[in-house]
């Protein structure tokens, strides 16, 4: 049985990190080639996409300082949780400001909240985590992260959740293993629930290599800006059941005035991921 120490845990919380980086063209280019999206708009001082800073800021380690997983070692910047699997759970974003490609910009992060909860899957730790980014020292982005560590997977333990409304809008979206390849890259994510299906299936056990949350709640983002014509203004989404390779997923939004209610659905019409956005 695992031990949870709650209050060592919470020694990690209001610790400082501040990152610098500039938010390359390159690197927004070939995210916009892995999306399947016109190279040539994204140019210096254009605005970049929602969620695409998740493009920035990326943490190299060398091999000895990874977790088993294939993410840092636990007990760094994140708290020591001394659970087996972690997932992107979720988050809320709000947007201040545009952030302009070729923008030298600078992150403050702080790990605010650990808490413990017990479910009919066991122990759970979530890990909130708030990141804001500034440029010429205005606040361009607050965003609070989500992160849920957990023994059984979250395949596992999730019940299939119908949407609760019919949408007006809908686009097909089935990931490949070369998005999911290039967005690994992309975002230097050595997760390796996303490239390696033995370690899928034998030790975290999933059927086959996962989607990546970050991934599906980028592409609901700008689904929300496709169909409104307008800029995010806050972005809201929470992970409901992990999608597979090989899944055929459907992007869903109902628009009421500023506001979208998005949602990925599996063919059955189940919810693999849901999300409130706020334009203008």
């Amino acid at each position: 049985m695992t031990t949870i120490d709650l209050p060592q845990l919470r020694q990690w919380t209001g610790r400082p990190k501040v990152e610098s980086d500039t938010l390359n063209v390159r690197h927004a280019r070939l995210m916009a080639a892995t999306l399947g999206l016109e190279q040539a708009s994204f140019v210096e001082r254009s605005p970049l996409p929602p969620l695409w800073h998740w493009l920035y800021f990326l943490e190299g380690l060398p091999p000895h300082e990874l977790g088993r997983d294939g993410h840092p070692a636990r007990g760094g910047f994140l708290p020591p949780v001394p659970l087996e699997n972690r997932m992107w759970a979720g988050g809320r974003v709000s947007f201040a400001a545009p952030l302009p490609l070729g923008a030298a910009v600078e992150k403050h992060s702080t790990v605010s909240s650990v808490e413990h909860k017990s479910g009919r899957s066991g122990d759970l730790v979530f890990v909130t985590v708030l990141h804001e980014i500034f440029h010429n020292t205005v606040l361009a982005l607050s965003e609070e992260h989500d992160i849920v560590y957990r023994n059984q997977s979250k395949e596992q333990s999730a019940r299939a959740q119908q949407a609760s409304e019919a949408a007006s809008v809908t686009k097909p979206f089935t990931p490949d293993s070369t998005m999911l390849f290039r967005y690994s890259a992309l975002t230097f994510n050595g997760h390796r629930i996303h490239y390696d299906v033995d370690y899928c299936r034998n030790v975290e056990g999933y059927g086959n290599l996962v989607i990546h949350g970050p991934l599906s709640a980028t592409v609901l983002a700008g689904f929300a800006e496709e169909v409104t014509g307008k800029r995010l203004l806050s972005f809201n989404y929470h992970g409901v059941r992990p999608a597979l390779l090989g899944t055929m997923l459907t992007l869903n939004a109902v628009v009421d005035q500023d506001q979208v209610s998005l949602w990925t659905s599996f063919p059955d019409g189940s919810v693999s991921m849901q999300a409130e956005a706020a334009t203008g």
